[in-house]
């Protein structure tokens, strides 16, 4: 196992923080500070962001050039997904699109849903957002409940989706539905629909950080064309495992880069407010080890890959770790700012780099979205571990 980076890697990485230090948007986060800063206004950031990495060829780095993408390796989208980290660039608009639905529908999808769907999600002309969990479905998405009945070249949708990410936003979700009441994996399909669909409804919801980024949908006997199928009747499951392994691949560099960041911000802050006693550093190196932990698991992860060799257990791990780590830091970051580090990102007296009260506040939906910490430890515990499971 290699774990240094190859010359081809190292001229991918220089060439690209060239690019990204002549067209980073500056100062893009306190243009959102204002106090008339609207979420639709961090949307069109985001989009146009994506657009600019998309003219320049940095989006679907890994999917093949013929679908809009450079046949990139795992290596080198997560040396991209670092590197924007690094450089603290905003998140594009559409990456639950490109980053799920994209491989799925290059895996598995038809020659017309490629031409039709690839295109416009790389652009950001049409946004994605998700729809597998639902209440009472999400760890265990195999109990969904939302039906699809075929009605002649049509699918009939009833039910309810949550927590869709950028549902408020999206022009488009990609649904797992059940086709077959019987068969508990082999009866949910995979289908795509337009969230203007007659029958369709979305609601944004409300988070503890003030913000709506998601959402939830409703299905009322929304009609569907069997064409937006992907694969064949009840190969959703096939599919959405799929999806899941690209949604949880390998991302603890970009994470690691990011909690340098904002570790060296906190630093600054503790200085600034006379905080740099020796349980103050003492806090402050506990969590700086820990993200070398976390960042040392990535890269052995990342030396896998590039050995063709597919994720195991240590997937789980670093899910685990990272989500929890984020955690413990947020709520470090508080403990040592006092009162300060609660300030609202619009106040004038809030810290500038790091939006605190927010990060503290979304830190708990990460031990949950992608697998929650409780899940990824039963899969440690059967896979890793070789424990028994308890009946």
């Amino acid at each position: 196992m290699d774990l240094r980076l190859s010359e081809q890697h190292v001229r991918f990485r220089d060439e690209l923080r060239v690019w990204l230090e002549k067209n980073l948007p500056r100062p893009w986060r306190e243009e959102l500070r204002a106090a008339d800063a609207s979420e639709d206004r961090l949307i069109e950031v985001r989009r146009a962001w994506q657009r600019k990495l998309n003219d320049a060829g940095y989006l679907g780095l890994d999917w093949p050039e013929q679908w809009g993408g450079r046949g990139a390796t795992a290596v080198e989208k997560s040396i991209f997904e670092a590197e924007s980290a690094r450089a603290d660039a905003p998140p594009i608009v559409n990456f639950l699109g490109i980053s799920l639905l994209g491989p799925a529908l290059i895996h598995h999808g038809t020659e017309e849903q490629r031409r039709r769907f690839l295109p416009p999600m790389l652009s950001g002309d049409e946004v994605w957002c998700q729809g597998f969990s639902e209440p009472g479905s999400g760890s265990d998405l195999a109990s969904l409940k939302t039906s699809a009945r075929l009605d002649g070249d049509e699918f009939v949708l009833d039910g309810q989706k949550v927590w869709t990410t950028f549902g408020p936003w999206a022009d488009w979700i990609f649904v797992l539905a059940r086709t077959d009441a019987k068969d508990r994996y082999g009866g949910i399909s995979f289908i795509l629909v337009k969230l203007d669909t007659p029958g369709v409804t979305v609601r944004p919801l409300r988070q503890i950080t003030g913000e709506s980024e998601f959402g939830e949908v409703f299905f009322e006997e929304a009609r569907v064309p069997r064409a937006y199928l992907v694969g064949g009747l009840g190969e959703g499951w096939k599919i959405a495992m799929t999806v899941l392994a690209y949604e949880r691949g390998a991302v603890a560099l970009a994470y690691s880069t990011r909690y340098a960041r904002d570790l060296a911000a906190l630093a600054a802050a503790c200085r600034a407010i006379g905080r740099s006693d020796a349980v103050v550093r003492d806090k402050l190196a506990r969590l700086v080890v820990e993200n070398e932990v976390m960042r040392a698991n990535g890269v052995r992860m990342l030396a896998n890959l590039a050995d063709g060799k597919i994720p195991g257990p240590e997937a789980s791990i670093e899910k685990l770790y990272w989500s929890e780590l984020d955690k413990r830091f947020r709520e470090t970051a508080l403990d040592l700012l006092g009162p300060g580090g609660q300030l609202l990102r619009t106040s004038s007296q809030a810290q500038a780099e790091v939006d605190w009260a927010r990060e503290f506040l979304w830190s708990r939906a990460e031990t949950i979205f992608s697998g929650s910490s409780e899940v990824q430890r039963n899969i440690l515990a059967k896979r890793a571990l070789g424990l028994p499971q308890m009946q």
